[in-house]
């Protein structure tokens, strides 16, 4: 199976330290992004917090039996 490609990652060469109360400018950030952007980016962390297994992808088949009366 091939490998997925990874459409981010990270600049570990930047890094930058700030005050919680400064003012921030990642709602700028994201507010300039398309709404499929932002969503491919929100699935990248979903996968990153909850691990991604391709074999689990598909939906999970449920199976009941039943039993048929007779009238």
């Amino acid at each position: 199976m091939a490998k997925q490609e990874v459409p981010y990652q990270m600049d570990r060469t930047s890094f930058s330290v700030s005050s919680l109360t400064a003012p921030s400018d990642e709602k700028e950030y994201w507010l300039s992004k398309t709404a499929a952007e932002r969503l491919q980016a929100l699935e990248f962390l979903r996968q990153i917090a909850y691990g991604y297994d391709p074999t689990t992808t598909r939906l999970q088949r449920v199976l009941t039996v039943t039993e048929l009366t007779r009238s």
